[in-house]
């Protein structure tokens, strides 16, 4: 059983700006559900379960590409181990919406949502993210957490380290101060613009997705800094 991830980089749900990012999603789900309308289920853990935030993801996923969207809460303790179970075992896919990665991480290993979350991509269930629900699957993480970036605007984090190696979403907007960790820490590492994704199978970036921003694989040799748009790139 393939397991696969999309991870975009950054951009609007509510505006629709990673709409062609949004449609490659819903395709790979429609193969997935084989013939029955496809089941997708939001995480919003890192936005603190903002319904809003789940209304954009409906509003997308149900009125452009006409898919079942349902949504899991925890934080407040909404929903019964018994729903989100049955929540998880009918979704062929997830997607992780953004906001604060370390509550995030922390409040799934708590709850249990993180042995459901684990438990459905190893059967095959498509696991897609945004920002935060982008880069909890690697090994470090740069993020904005309050937790963790002190004096700092952004701060390594360890993630789930399901996928090896460092990555930076916005990649954008943080490419100066990233670059320089890349180059003082000498490891490889994926940066990831808005408007931009990855797709990774079976632990292995298999292609990037472009829908005006670029991912960019990024490493340190003789003291300077290589980087490269991922290949292959499916620009949409």
């Amino acid at each position: 059983m393939d397991r696969t991830l999309i991870c975009i980089g950054g951009g609007e749900l509510k505006s629709k700006e990673t709409l062609k990012i949004d449609e490659y999603i819903a395709n790979k789900a429609r193969e997935r559900a084989a013939g029955k309308r496809p089941y997708g289920l939001f995480i919003p853990t890192a936005s603190h379960d903002s319904m809003p935030y789940f209304n954009s993801f409906r509003k997308t996923y149900t009125s452009v590409f006409d898919i079942k969207a349902d949504v899991a809460l925890t934080v407040y303790g909404e929903m019964s181990a018994e729903k989100l179970r049955d929540k998880f075992e009918k979704a062929d896919f997830l997607y992780v919406g953004g906001g604060d990665t370390v509550f995030m991480l922390e409040h799934w290993k708590k709850s249990g949502m993180l042995d459901l979350i684990k438990e459905a991509y190893e059967r095959g269930v498509i696991v897609c993210g945004l920002s935060a629900g982008a880069i909890c699957w690697f090994g470090e993480m740069y993020t904005d957490s309050p937790e963790v970036r002190q004096d700092e605007s952004y701060a390594i984090f360890p993630g789930l380290n399901w996928i090896k190696g460092i990555i930076s979403p916005h990649y954008g907007r943080r490419v100066l101060d990233f670059d320089e960790i890349i180059l003082y820490n000498k490891k490889a590492a994926v940066g990831l613009e808005d408007l931009s994704a990855v797709e990774i199978s079976n632990g292995k970036i298999v292609r990037s997705l472009s829908f005006g921003g670029n991912a960019y694989n990024i490493c340190c040799e003789n003291g300077e800094l290589i980087k490269s748009v991922i290949q292959p790139c499916t620009v949409l």
